[in-house]
């Protein structure tokens, strides 16, 4: 709802209210006590709850080194356009909470939330708050700041586990989410944009969500306020225990609408055990990828016009099922467990890695058995966007450059391409910046050799007048060509 909607939507229901009258709104008033007693709100607010349970929750402090000297490529050719969307894209991927940027670098200064689960100072918070980090250190409740040790972490789930030694400490309760009903009230606790400890107060408003970022989830969701640095603090039910950990918004403006969601206490626990035994949780995986059956393709499969399990559409030719599964066989079940397109993910990763487990496909017409041996399950790249790793020089060209990743290439307009190097440094003089080379340019020829890694460049001789070298480039979106052959004259 924009600005102006919600302004009039006000203005409607200031009106209608002055007709309800007096007795009206005193008799509404006079049912509230009553209301919220039954819906176990606490007497007196949440005041009592907060003494009790906000020691447990600390601040994650965590420092980031801007890795990548073609991310910090990307950022300074896009520097010129701060309202492009480039510039737009890289802000959100490498800025802190407070949309703040630093110098090229410099370490950046990340805050999220977190909460002590054991008096030896064990500490959950979300992946998304460390992964990458360089340090880690928690502020505890008391005001003290300490060193964390990253026990382990889960991609899947985006639950992480942290350490500390700093005495006893009051530690929360991890309780079941199923306790608690849609419409029960809840509390959250984290560290909004920086500003500090913070409470905010709702419901429940609904379980077993699904986000399509996160398919392999079952959110609950809340309309407690969480906002950008609540991320791994917890969401509390009315007693104390621990319900779910907040970790994802749905909002068109980057602030809490009402829309948040948590994962549910059970799955936290049983991360936090593999966690602290193995230091990871091992997930199963398949290598395919599905596509959900419709009464068409049913039939032309099947026989029949009836959905049944789950249309693979291919298979990853390095994963565990290569060779044994194949392109338009129906997966029906995996197990005994029946497959479908929504739940085939969930099934996947609580296979165990190195098991056989047998599947039952339809390939062309016929049922069968297949044994696939269960894989284990990838960690997805830290950041997509800082994975271009450190530069080389070119000697001969005067010029540095890093591999360009495909989220770079679409922070330059360039996603159309496949490679490419970023032109991460210049000598002022040299032969590249002499030929017009800028930082932040992609290069994806040279001659006509395509660019897929800093080797294809590195070696190549030095150019002249009499044999120049003739590099292809895409500068703001548009390619072009040129020629380096040492001098001004190009």
């Amino acid at each position: 709802m924009s600005t102006t909607r919600l302004l009039m939507a006000t203005a409607r229901m200031v009106g209608a209210a002055a007709l309800i009258g007096a007795a009206a709104l005193i008799a509404a008033a006079a049912l509230w006590p009553a209301y919220a007693a039954s819906a176990g709100t606490p007497n007196g607010g949440y005041a009592a709850l907060v003494r009790q349970v906000a020691p447990s929750v600390v601040t994650v402090q965590v420092q980031e080194l801007r890795q990548g000297a073609g991310q910090r490529a990307v950022e300074r050719a896009t520097a010129d356009s701060p309202d492009s969307s480039a510039r737009e894209f890289v802000r959100r991927m490498l800025s802190g909470p407070d949309g703040g940027d630093s110098a090229p670098g410099k370490s950046v200064a990340v805050l999220g939330s977190g909460f002590i689960i054991d008096a030896t100072g064990l500490i959950v918070t979300n992946r998304h708050v460390i992964v990458g980090a360089r340090t880690v250190r928690v502020k505890l409740a008391d005001g003290r700041e300490v060193p964390a040790e990253v026990i382990g972490a889960d991609a899947t789930t985006d639950i992480a586990l942290l350490r500390v030694s700093a005495g006893r400490l009051p530690a929360l309760r991890l309780a079941s989410s199923d306790k608690l009903s849609v419409g029960d009230p809840v509390i959250a606790i984290g560290n909004p944009f920086g500003l500090g400890q913070s409470v905010t107060a709702g419901i429940l408003s609904a379980r077993a969500r699904v986000l399509e970022q996160d398919p392999l989830i079952d959110f609950l969701q809340t309309d407690a306020a969480i906002n950008l640095g609540n991320s791994g603090g917890p969401l509390l039910s009315t007693d104390g225990a621990v319900v779910g950990v907040t970790t994802a918004i749905v909002s068109p403006s980057g602030g809490s609408v009402g829309l948040g969601f948590a994962i549910p206490a059970e799955t936290i626990a049983s991360v936090v055990a593999e966690l602290k035994a193995h230091g990871r949780v091992n997930r199963g995986y398949l290598g395919i990828t599905v596509q959900a059956m419709s009464p068409a393709l049913a039939q032309a499969l099947l026989g029949s016009d009836t959905p049944l399990g789950a249309l693979i559409t291919s298979v990853d030719d390095k994963g565990p099922a290569a060779g044994e599964l194949a392109a338009g066989d129906v997966l029906v079940s995996i197990g005994a467990t029946q497959v479908t397109f929504p739940s085939l993910g969930k099934i996947a990763v609580r296979l165990v890695p190195g098991t056989t487990v047998d599947t039952s496909v339809v390939r062309d017409g016929s049922q069968l058995t297949i044994a696939v041996t269960v894989g284990q399950l990838p960690d997805p790249p830290d950041d997509p966007l800082q994975s271009g790793g450190p530069d080389t020089w070119v000697p001969n060209l005067d010029l540095g450059v890093a591999s360009a990743t495909s989220d770079m290439r679409k922070a330059l307009k360039a996603e159309n391409e496949t490679g490419g190097l970023i032109v991460t440094q210049l000598r002022h003089d040299g032969v590249g910046a002499v030929a017009g080379l800028k930082i932040g340019d992609l290069i994806t020829h040279a001659g006509t050799k395509r660019l897929d890694d800093v080797a294809d460049l590195a070696g190549v001789s030095k150019p002249s007048a009499q044999r120049p070298l003739l590099l292809r480039i895409v500068r703001g979106g548009s390619p072009g060509f040129i020629a380096i052959t040492g001098s001004e004259d190009r």
